[in-house]
């Protein structure tokens, strides 16, 4: 039985609603959408799940397919099944932490510290056909890409690609890249004054090389971060492109209405 707080039951187990795809199997679009209702799930909800037939009916899907997800989440540890008593979320199933975007160069940074870092290339590299809107006055940029780690588990959680103009990037210790995000590089070690960060997130499938560098099954669902820092000047100084694992983020918003 789920535990009372202060004389009120415990909320019950709310799943995420879905759009099917037709042209992905079923079974995983459910397993995949159900795994990240369960991980991002409120702190007091019940950790029971409905039933396979009340699953079924909220995605639209047969019980044959819901019971196919559920397999899915059950060889992940992320569920229990048991025999006459239901289907219980797995108390060690992680929850996700928010990607906060609250309006403030330091929130940005704190938001990308905290997680070990390895540089896995950088060099120089002609600016990218989607980039080029962003550098119309450059023929190349520079080309960053880290991969971050939990730090408890090492597990990744993200990686980022960053396209910095060439005459900063002269400027940049790569030894820093490590300890700090590209948004703190630029604005304390290089000394750029960024007046301003644009945002985009957007919810994406894993390609092939996130899937492998991520280590989550392809096409699965990531969040995508784009940032595109200012200058004082107006110019773009760095285009930071992340892949976010869905599993272990979610997307968050504060606006102040002062």
């Amino acid at each position: 039985m789920d535990q009372v707080n202060e004389g009120r039951p415990t909320p019950a187990f709310a799943p995420d609603s879905l759009v099917l795809n037709r042209k992905l199997p079923l079974w995983y679009q459910v397993s995949q959408s159900l795994r990240a209702s369960v991980l991002g799930r409120p702190r007091d909800a019940s950790s029971r799940l409905p039933t396979e037939e009340k699953l079924a009916v909220h995605y639209g899907v047969s019980v044959l397919t819901m019971r196919q997800a559920l397999k899915e989440l059950e060889s992940e540890g992320l569920i229990s099944r048991h025999r006459r008593r239901g289907t219980f979320i797995e108390p060690r199933a992680r929850r996700v932490s928010p990607v906060r975007l609250l309006g403030s160069i330091d929130a940005i940074v704190a938001q990308q510290s905290g997680e070990r870092t390895t540089v896995l290339d950088h060099g120089s590299a002609p600016v990218p056909g989607e980039l080029a809107e962003f550098f119309p006055d450059c023929a190349e940029v520079m080309s960053y890409r880290r991969l971050r780690c939990d730090e408890a588990t090492g597990e990744p959680t993200n990686w980022a690609e960053n396209a910095v103009r060439r005459e900063l990037a002269d400027r940049i210790d790569v030894a820093d890249l490590v300890r700090w995000p590209m948004t703190k590089v630029l604005r304390d070690g290089v000394g750029v004054r960024i007046s301003r960060i644009t945002d985009t997130v957007e919810a994406r499938l894993a390609d092939p090389v996130t899937a492998e560098l991520l280590q989550v099954p392809l096409l699965s669902p990531i969040l995508h971060y784009t940032g595109v820092a200012y200058d004082d000047d107006g110019r773009v100084v760095d285009v930071a492109r992340i892949r976010y694992r869905g599993d272990r983020f979610s997307f968050s918003v504060t606006v102040d209405a002062h």
